[in-house]
């Protein structure tokens, strides 16, 4: 069947040249065919000069993403090779047992995030391209990882915008353990991949959890946002006087309570470290805190995304100043804070001047120690800075 054509406005096509793969319904001029959602379509300008290839999405504000910028065919043969390159850039990640497969624009596969823990590969498809190409994803991670698992978690919102209805569930082999064990730079974590956030676990903060363990020796620490503990596990490790973690999940505080009993054999002859567990809205425990006057040698603010949306952007600079300001009223002289966002719309900029103004706020000396981003295994292809969402700083407060 003949492909469909997808013609740009005029101008329009520079930021293709630029090899960037979005495509916005503003930018489009005709297409000819009919198209359904992830058809591939044949990009072209309004000379008739082939841009690339993309798959369209008819219900998505980004109206197409490309696939590829050469004249190649779109099949089985094309999901394969990209996939095996996308395991071929992780082969040097070692120390772990859980690490991001594919993510999406970075690998050439838009909407396709894979996740592995052990023998177990949990995939979301969330634009209409990598749905439509499913069954043929799938049965190329059979053939380059030898899985027992693959699971779907295609539950995320990103589907909506796409057209596409929430879905989650086995696509091969086994079903998946209540709990999957992992490693992480000596610690051990148990994963629910079925019902946790994003695919079970922050893969993308592992970097940053060995440098809180740095940081942690004989310090209190406390944990906001701290889902199943991960940042709590390498302040364990580390030898932390004291942790405090704010969830306001019950069932996750269950799991992140597993997951610090499962690595104290790692601190033998070590003075056992004082363990607080509170369930609540960490911007109200932040506050009762200030007002009982308690204090931190070091905290971690790893909160959910605050913007979602261009329109959301302001409440989320002020949820982020508000929290911000709420920490840095609790350290101690001396003591260390580890701040993050990981929003996409907020970029590293605006972030620090948020933090700046928290700063300021707080009549405190701060002091930026080190910038903080995702890890390597969710690389940023250069043309598509968007990949760029996970960004934090270390600071001094005294």
């Amino acid at each position: 069947m003949e492909e469909a054509r997808l013609i740009l406005k005029r101008g329009r096509e520079r930021s293709l040249r630029r090899r960037h793969p979005w495509i916005f319904s503003g930018a489009v001029a005709t297409v000819e065919g009919d198209p359904g959602p992830g058809d591939t379509v044949v990009v072209l300008d309004q000379n008739g000069n082939f841009l690339g290839k993309a798959f369209f999405s008819p219900k998505s504000e980004i109206r197409a993403r490309v696939w590829t910028f050469k004249e190649e065919p779109i099949g089985p043969s094309f999901f394969k090779v990209r996939i095996h390159a996308a395991i071929e850039r992780r082969l040097g990640l070692r120390d772990t047992s859980a690490r991001r497969l594919v993510y999406s624009e970075s690998d050439g596969l838009p909407g396709l995030i894979v996740d592995q823990y052990g023998k177990c590969c949990v995939v979301q498809f969330l634009s209409a391209g990598v749905d439509r190409w499913k069954e043929v994803i799938v049965e190329a991670l059979k053939e380059a990882l030898s899985p027992a698992t693959i699971y779907e978690r295609s539950d995320a919102s990103p589907r909506k915008k796409e057209g596409l209805s929430l879905t989650q569930g086995l696509l091969y082999g086994d079903e998946p353990e209540d709990l999957i064990e992992i490693v992480e730079n000596g610690a051990r974590f148990l994963v629910d991949v079925r019902h946790g956030q994003k695919t079970g676990f922050y893969i993308d903060q592992r970097d940053n959890r060995v440098l809180v363990k740095g940081l942690s020796h004989e310090r209190d620490v406390l944990n906001c946002f701290s889902y199943t503990g991960g940042f709590s596990v390498f302040a364990l490790l580390g030898g932390a006087r004291s942790i405090t973690d704010i969830e306001i999940s019950s069932n996750t505080l269950k799991l992140l309570k597993k997951n610090l009993e499962l690595n104290l054999t790692g601190r033998a002859g070590a003075p056992p470290t004082h363990h607080e567990a509170i369930k609540g809205d960490c911007f109200k425990v932040l506050r009762r805190f200030r007002d009982q006057g308690r204090d931190f040698d070091l905290i971690v603010l790893d909160p959910p995304k605050f913007a979602e949306s261009k329109e959301s952007l302001k409440r989320a600079c002020r949820g982020y100043k508000d929290i911000n300001l709420l920490a840095m009223k609790l350290l101690r002289p001396g003591g260390i804070l580890f701040t993050f966002s990981c929003s996409g719309l907020m970029d590293p900029a605006l972030f620090q001047k948020v933090v700046a103004d928290a700063a300021l706020d707080s009549k405190r000396e701060v002091r930026l120690l080190k910038r903080l981003q995702q890890g390597q295994d969710h690389p940023v292809l250069l043309s598509f800075p968007e990949a760029t969402y996970l960004k934090g700083f270390i600071l001094q407060i005294e």
